[in-house]
């Protein structure tokens, strides 16, 4: 295990037991501090990460916004998922014009900008979580889709799945229980690089003031809380920004580790990197 995995596993699962665990043992990170008001304080032994101008604790507003980004990761990937791989799999082992038809519709999505795309929606639809989520999902399987099709496309080719043919198994069976099992790798490695993209796309949408609302907590409307006190209080918007990148690149490394540890080839090639 490399170096970055194990930084990327460390990290993570710290973020995710605090995120799960803060509402039992916190206040509400919503609560304004009257005397406060206009004033942010900084870092402190009382207040970790010191306080807004609300006289909000930010370490507290810093651990719900984790559980917001981490809950738009998880279930945006699985919405992209679930499409991406049903569609990715139909186009690949049917081919010919399903193909055809499946993969011009994708080339002309991806043609779209996604973060415009989902600026659209977020203007025509009541901007929440649950709409966040949804949108980032629907608008990024496409990726996925590609891929899963390419390794559909080689495994079909394989004498396994001619002896099935041949024993007279459904396509429905060929494809669940023969096929789709042997995607799997690709598409974990490409669910944890899509995690962080989730977490961006959820950060640039609250600094827009188009994802999670205020009062609640979240990375990127914490952001652009910070923009008037950059000069006086730094710290504001150096925390959720720090907390941003180190997600994002910690699941890079997940992925790029993972990556590592299922494909042969590519431990293959790690391994002789570092004998050279």
């Amino acid at each position: 295990m490399t170096k970055k995995l194990l930084f990327s596993i460390l990290y993570l699962t710290t973020l995710l037991i605090a995120a799960v665990c803060v509402p039992f043992f916190s206040q509400d990170p919503t609560l304004i501090d009257m005397a406060q008001l206009g004033s942010p304080q900084p870092p402190s032994l009382s207040h970790w990460f010191g306080l807004d101008d609300l006289g909000r604790d930010i370490f507290l507003r810093s651990i719900y916004g984790a559980r917001v980004s981490l809950t738009v990761a998880f279930v945006a990937v699985g919405i992209s998922l679930c499409i991406g791989v049903l569609v990715g799999i139909i186009s690949g082992f049917f081919s010919g014009l399903v193909d055809a038809i499946i993969m011009r519709l994708i080339d002309t999505l991806m043609a779209i900008p996604t973060l415009f795309l989902i600026l659209i929606v977020q203007v025509m639809l009541k901007p929440s979580i649950v709409t966040v989520m949804v949108v980032i999902g629907v608008s990024s399987w496409m990726g996925i889709a590609r891929l899963v099709r390419a390794e559909v496309l080689s495994l079909k080719e394989r004498p396994f799945v001619s002896a099935c043919k041949a024993r007279g198994l459904s396509q429905r069976r060929i494809i669940f229980k023969h096929i789709f099992p042997h995607t799997l790798n690709p598409v974990i490695v490409a669910a944890t690089l899509g995690m962080g993209g989730a977490i961006l796309l959820e950060s640039v949408l609250s600094f827009l003031g188009l994802g999670v609302q205020p009062p609640h907590a979240s990375w990127g409307n914490m952001l652009e809380n910070s923009l008037g006190f950059l000069r006086d209080a730094p710290w504001m918007a150096l925390i959720p920004g720090c907390l941003i990148t180190l997600t994002v690149l910690s699941l890079n490394f997940l992925g790029d580790g993972l990556w590592v540890l299922i494909d042969p080839k590519a431990r293959e090639n790690n391994v002789r990197h570092k004998d050279s």
